[in-house]
């Protein structure tokens, strides 16, 4: 397979273009849902917050998902490049033999940069503190495994098993590091089944879009699965980065009415005293009962 593989003539701007739309409508169909669960949820903090940051960890799902497959993506180009030239005197042979590993953890690092460029500078995720976005980091882990585990099982011919080693790696570091108490750990793991829902959305739609992607011929079967698969991550990046910077969300969601000292409020109102003045007139002590003998003469003496 040549590299020209890799590239599809008949994907133009036109079928890019339909392709994206389907990709924004899919990410706003998932933020849709997003929000009736968050209308719905009750956990203490208002619909507002609640919504926006639960909005923003899908994105950051989203991000760090394209991040990830973006080094599975490149571990299987680089392989495909490998198997080509395999016996011919070329330095690429000898350095991906012997540094194939080192080469492997670069592209992680790499990955990990691209993340932190991406949810920082492109696309900033503010309503999410460090600890959701190392949460959803570790969960975009899981997101790649499900998708190369799969594709294991439909027969892709690339290999797989180096990258979902190195990713089980990271989970296993995630969860239990040398420092780590078991308070950490039950942690870590609430986190996990709390974004869970975020993953299983994610998931589907990906599988969605890929699938149309294939049925409607923008994407290629004859070269991996993975690289369209990586495809369909970018297009729903671009979806997440216009929809994110068109503040379509803050349409939907309105930021609750804060006090601006009107006068008409019941905090400034205005209180003249007569009501409390009068308040305990009907009290027993200011009562007199018919039955009482009262007499106005004993009164003024």
């Amino acid at each position: 397979m040549s590299v020209e593989a890799y590239i599809n003539p008949d994907f133009g701007w036109t079928e890019k273009l339909f392709f994206l739309i389907a990709a924004v409508l899919g990410i706003s169909v998932c933020v849709f849902i997003v929000l009736l669960v968050a209308k719905l949820s009750r956990d203490g903090d208002s619909y507002y917050d609640r919504s926006r940051n639960r909005v923003q960890r899908f994105y950051e799902l989203i991000i760090s998902g394209t991040s990830v497959m973006s080094f599975a993506c490149s571990y299987v180009i680089l392989n495909h490049i490998y198997s080509i030239l395999q016996g011919q005197d070329v330095p690429f042979t000898s350095i991906w033999e012997n540094w194939k590993d080192f080469i492997l953890l670069l592209l992680i690092c790499l990955s990990c940069v691209l993340n932190t460029l991406l949810d920082r500078l492109i696309i900033p995720l503010r309503l999410i503190d460090k600890g959701e976005k190392a949460s959803i980091r570790m969960l975009s882990m899981f997101y790649a495994i499900f998708i190369l585990v799969f594709l294991n099982l439909i027969g892709d011919e690339s290999e797989y098993s180096p990258v979902m080693m190195y990713y089980l790696g990271l989970m296993v570091g995630r969860f239990v590091y040398f420092d780590a108490s078991f308070t950490d750990f039950i942690e870590a793991v609430k986190n996990l089944f709390r974004n869970l829902p975020l993953l299983l959305l994610g998931l589907g739609l990906t599988g969605i879009l890929t699938f149309l992607g294939f049925d409607w011929g923008y994407l290629l079967e004859r070269n991996y699965y993975i690289v369209g698969i990586f495809y369909t991550q970018l297009f729903m990046l671009v979806s997440v980065f216009i929809l994110h910077h068109s503040h379509i969300l803050d349409l939907l969601i309105r930021k609750p009415a804060e006090d601006t000292g009107d006068p008409s409020s019941d905090e400034y109102a205005y209180d003249d005293g007569y009501d409390d003045l009068y308040e305990d007139e009907d009290d027993e002590d200011y009562r007199y009962d018919d039955e009482d003998d009262y007499d106005a003469d004993d009164y003024y003496e």
